[in-house]
C-alpha cells in the first residue's frame, strides 16, 4: 500500500493597499505627535525656568558705582536665592543652605521702593550696636577689621572702576577691602569727614532691630546705604550676589560716550570678557 505524503497548505497572502484616507490619517497623527512632543518640551522648560528664578537663581545688572570696585558698574550678576533659605519654606528641606553672615554681599529690595533691587555688603547683624566713627566701624564696641583702600574716580566718570592711590596692610580676619575717595594730592583718608544725610550709627550707636541688617557699600564715600536710609528687613533680601556671567564697560571714551552706536565694534570693545565667571566676595 502506497501513502501519501499531504504538504502542509501554504498561507495565502493578499497584498496590503492603503488608501488616501489612511495615508492622511498616518500624517495627520505624525504631525500631531511632533506638535504634541514639542508642546510639552517647552511646558517643561519654562516651567523648570521659572522655578529656578523664583527660587534658585536670578539675574540682576549693577547700575551704579557703590560697590567699586568689588562689583563694577555694568555687571550682570546671579543671585543665589536659596542659599540663605527661611524658616518654613518647603524647598529649604531639600537645598543646603545658611544664616545670613557678615560681609556676605546681598541683593536686596530697597526698603524705600520694594521695586528697586540694592547691592551692599551685610556689616551688622540683627541685635548688634553698630557705630561709625570716620572711616571705622564698630561692632558692640569693638572695631570692625576692614582693609582700608585709597582711590579716587578717574576722569570724574561714575562709571569707571576706582583708581587706585594707596592702601592699608590687611588687618587680621579683614576679608574684604573698602574704598575711600581723596583728592591726589591727599596721602590718608580724612577720618573725620561725615557726609551730609547720614542718620543711622554715624557718630553715636545704633540698635539693629530684630530681623535686620545693616548694609553698606564698598565705596564709602560714594554709596547711599543703611547710613542714610535705615536697615534692611529679613524678608526684603532676595539672595547672595554669586558669581559675574557678563559685563559691558560703561566707562565714558574720550568723547564722552559710553557707546561707539556700533554693536559689532562694541560687541569688541565695550564687552569685559575678563569679568566673566569672576565670584563675588
Amino acid at each position: 500500500m502506497s501513502t501519501v505524503e499531504e504538504k502542509p497548505l501554504e498561507p495565502q497572502t493578499q497584498p496590503i493597499t492603503t488608501t488616501p484616507k489612511d495615508e492622511n490619517s498616518s500624517q495627520n497623527a505624525i504631525k500631531k505627535g511632533f506638535f504634541r512632543d514639542t508642546f510639552e518640551s517647552l511646558l517643561v522648560t519654562v516651567i523648570m525656568a521659572l522655578f529656578g528664578m523664583t527660587f534658585i537663581v536670578q539675574a540682576v545688572k549693577v547700575p551704579t558705582g557703590s560697590m567699586l570696585n568689588t562689583i563694577l558698574v555694568g555687571d550682570h550678576l546671579l543671585v543665589n536665592k536659596f542659599v540663605f533659605g527661611q524658616d518654613g519654606l518647603m524647598l529649604d528641606k531639600f537645598t543646603p543652605h545658611r544664616q545670613i553672615k557678615r560681609g556676605d554681599v546681598i541683593v536686596f529690595k530697597y526698603p524705600n521702593d520694594p521695586a528697586t533691587n540694592y547691592v551692599k555688603r551685610v556689616i551688622g547683624l540683627p541685635g548688634e550696636t553698630i557705630e561709625i566713627k570716620g572711616n571705622s566701624v564698630f561692632i558692640n564696641g569693638k572695631e570692625l577689621p576692614e582693609q582700608f583702600v585709597l582711590a579716587k574716580q578717574p576722569f570724574d566718570d561714575s562709571n569707571a572702576p576706582l583708581e587706585i592711590l594707596g592702601q592699608d596692610e590687611p588687618k587680621p580676619d579683614s576679608a574684604y577691602k573698602v574704598y575711600y575717595s581723596s583728592d591726589e594730592n591727599e596721602v590718608e583718608p580724612d577720618i573725620e569727614k561725615v557726609s551730609a544725610g547720614q542718620k543711622f550709627a554715624v557718630g553715636a550707636p545704633f540698635q539693629i532691630p530684630p530681623d535686620h541688617y545693616f548694609a553698606m557699600g564698598d565705596n564709602r564715600d560714594n554709596s547711599q546705604d543703611s547710613r542714610y536710609w535705615g536697615t534692611v528687613p529679613r524678608n526684603y533680601i532676595v539672595g547672595r550676589a554669586w558669581i559675574v556671567y557678563y559685563s559691558v564697560n560703561l566707562a565714558k571714551d574720550e568723547e564722552g560716550s559710553t557707546t561707539s552706536g556700533n554693536l559689532l565694534n562694541d560687541l569688541f570693545t565695550r564687552i569685559r570678557w575678563n569679568r566673566t565667571g569672576t565670584l563675588i566676595k
